[in-house]
């Protein structure tokens, strides 16, 4: 059986298709979005995987070359390994859904997107989403949707839902929501200090859209006559529950208010060995019972001592932030340098300047480009105290780097005032929750450090949420056992004027636009406390850039005295390299980046560049040399690449009989540009400048 629907969306024709491609997949279908095709495809698994206390689910998200007519580059002329874009994709396809699954579901679920045409208008990521929520509700997996998503930017003040790569690029709102009905589940955000209040209405304004998604989802399930099966939990032992209960249950509460994490990890799984202990003879699917039940009674101990108690986990109330402390220049050769640390998480954080050779290449469905700023998030194993083996950046890596790289976007300087490529490097030297947005106040230390002339501090905090049915509480600055057992992480960085990035998961079945609205006040105090505790190691960037970054001076020369500067194969580009020791970078439309540590250097290599591009003025008297002599005159250069012709009657102040009498060819002369005619040939003469000289000599010799 197949179906389709469609609407229009921002004037656009947006359809989801079913029955068609892909049938052996439990559920399969094409969206498409001008001319923008998306296939997603969802399986399960038939048998539920034993012996695992999670819900299995993989999300693969992959961009076809052909989708916009492109061969892929290198030896092997087909797709490698995922790039970022493509990971970040994947875990916004997975965030929104992974808590929409029922509670105990264990079938291995494999959700594929694949971009099929690509009209290089429209993001497939947000299709790629709706496509997800669509091919699981058609299919008989169980899954507690459908849900929509949409992009919202705000263009010269007003919101859009789904806005165009170019429109893109004039927004100071660039936001992912995903949502059901009635609850918004999932949001990824950058702005330009945007207030809360703001934000606010883009993400009501965006949830308002995914309503027709979430319409055109449920009208395809019905074409199809979609009925699923319904999903029950194995039921648990009440009698088994309620002696772990009594065996834990106290001992729970003890490790309340232990604020050091490896003390807390200690003492947990002491008494957790405890209780285990009692079980000894049992088969292992009781072990796994009890380890089940034992994470549940800690789960709602947590939970029930913030909501009765308002006490945290390491004995912290609600709005607390962790002790701060934070310090810049602690590495002596980087270009700058920053240890931020907040309760047991510590980012050492760095800024490494380059020219534009330096900028990243890119080359992906959306078109060629380059890009100037790059963080980049490490996460060892060391920092919670584990033994791994070291491997590339996994998908958190990569999407907990570009989330800190969104929120430091604002604030950089364009190009244009500052010409150099920057690259941030954060290592995670210790993690107990929220390292991403420790990242962000590290990075936004060591950008000062580096004498970068940002606008203004960035910071960042993450917030969580218990909420049961009539109460709720909002926790400021969570730590790990806090995202681990409680409804929500949202991620809020911004400057004193307002947001720069957000980032939400809920594990619930979504919050409010009241709850949101809630938390993002919240965070606010908590950004302002952070900002001022970061003043105390530096306010305001540098002065000057270290002493071991280039130095980049930037000149436009005329675009057709490009080939004058590279020289045939490069010859003269290389030899000026060569003397002067700097880098030299030149842009198709006349940009010239100087770059080297040494200032001379850099002054040399800009002298003779100067000198090459140097365009003759009638009137003026240049040194010149004499490189060709002729019957009617010489041709002398008076720039590098530039000759012009001295006649024989403008060789000297007397008649000359032959050129050769007077010049030879490597002379030195200085000679006067008297005419460059509209074909720019150049004439020159000798002989006014020792007219001249002669007068001169008069002069003196009457005064």
């Amino acid at each position: 059986m197949s179906g389709r629907v469609e609407r229009i969306i921002e004037g656009k024709s947006l359809s989801i298709e079913a029955g068609r491609v892909a049938r052996q997949a439990d559920g399969a279908v094409l969206v498409r979005y001008g001319d923008t095709v998306i296939l997603v495809t969802a399986v399960a698994s038939k048998q539920p995987r034993q012996g695992i206390d999670f819900f299995p689910l993989s999300v693969d998200y992959q961009e076809r070359a052909y989708a916009a007519g492109k061969i892929p580059g290198g030896f092997f002329k087909r797709e490698g390994r995922p790039h970022d874009k493509e990971t970040l994709t994947a875990r916004l396809i997975d965030r929104p859904l992974r808590p929409l699954f029922p509670e105990g579901y264990r079938h291995d679920v494999q959700i594929i997107g694949t971009v099929l045409s690509a009209d290089q208008e429209n993001d497939p990521d947000v299709l790629a989403v709706v496509g997800a929520s669509a091919a699981l509700t058609i299919s008989s997996i169980p899954f507690l949707g459908p849900i929509g998503a949409v992009r919202v930017g705000r263009v010269g003040g007003k919101f859009v839902l789904n806005p165009t790569y170019a429109m893109q690029e004039g927004a100071d709102i660039d936001l992912v929501v995903a949502g059901t009905r009635t609850a918004v589940v999932m949001i990824e955000a950058g702005a330009k200090e945007v207030s809360e209040e703001l934000m606010v209405e883009a993400i009501e304004f965006g949830h308002k859209g995914i309503q027709a998604l979430i319409d055109m989802v449920e009208e395809l399930a019905k074409q199809l006559g979609v009925e699923k099966a319904p999903f029950n939990a194995p039921p648990v032992d009440p009698e088994l529950h309620e002696r772990v209960s009594s065996l834990a249950r106290r001992g729970l509460r003890t490790l309340a208010g232990i604020a050091e994490k490896e003390e807390h990890r200690t003492r947990r799984q002491q008494l957790y060995e405890e209780v285990l202990a009692q079980y000894g003879d049992e088969p292992e699917d009781r072990k796994a019972a009890v380890r089940h039940l034992f994470e549940q009674i800690e789960h709602e101990e947590l939970r029930r001592m913030i909501l009765e108690e308002g006490r945290r986990a390491d004995g912290r109330g609600l709005e607390d932030v962790r002790p701060i402390s934070a310090e810049v220049g602690v590495l002596p050769r980087t270009h700058g340098s920053a240890l931020f640390t907040r309760g047991q998480t510590q980012a050492l954080v760095t800024t490494t300047l380059g020219t534009s050779e330096d900028e990243q290449r890119l080359d992906d469905i959306e078109g060629e480009g380059t890009k100037r700023f790059m963080l980049h998030y490490n996460f060892p194993p060391f920092s919670v105290g584990e033994v791994k083996f070291m491997r590339g950046p996994g998908r958190r890596e990569i999407g907990h780097g570009a989330l800190a790289e969104r929120a430091l976007l604002a604030v950089l300087p364009p190009k244009e005032e500052f010409p150099y490529t920057l690259r941030i490097v954060s290592d995670i030297l210790e993690s107990n929750g929220s390292s991403s947005m420790s990242t962000v106040c590290g990075a936004s230390l060591s950008l000062m450090d580096a004498g970068v002339p940002i606008e203004l501090a960035v910071a960042g905090v993450a917030m969580g949420l218990v909420m049961e049915t009539d109460r709720t509480a909002i926790l400021t600055d969570i730590i790990g056992l806090e995202d681990h057992l409680g409804d929500m992480d949202f991620k809020v960085a911004g400057t004193r004027k307002g947001v720069t990035a957000l980032q939400m998961d809920i594990k619930t079945g979504g919050i409010t636009a009241t709850l949101m609205a809630k938390a993002l006040d919240q965070a606010k105090r908590a950004r302002l406390h952070i900002l001022s505790q970061m003043d105390r190691a530096i306010s305001e960037p540098r002065p000057s850039i270290s002493v071991y970054a280039p130095r980049i001076i930037t000149i436009m020369i005329p675009v057709d005295k490009i080939r004058d500067v590279i020289g045939p194969g490069g010859k003269v580009i290389r030899g000026i390299v060569a003397e002067s020791g700097a880098k030299i970078d030149i842009s198709d439309d006349g940009r010239v980046e100087i770059a080297s540590v040494d200032e001379a250097a850099a002054q040399k290599a800009l002298s003779i560049i100067s000198k090459i591009v140097e365009v003759p003025e009638v009137g003026r008297v240049y040194l010149g040399k004499v490189v060709k002599i002729m019957d009617f005159g010489a041709f002398v250069q008076i720039l590098p690449g530039t000759d012009g012709l001295l006649h024989i009657s403008q060789i000297a102040e007397q008649r000359v009989k032959k050129v050769e009498e007077v010049l030879s060819e490597g002379d030195e002369v200085m000679v006067k540009v008297i005419d460059i005619d509209k074909n720019g040939k150049i004439r020159l003469s000798r002989k006014e400048v020792l007219e001249s000289e002669s007068t001169r000599k008069a002069e003196r010799r009457s005064s």
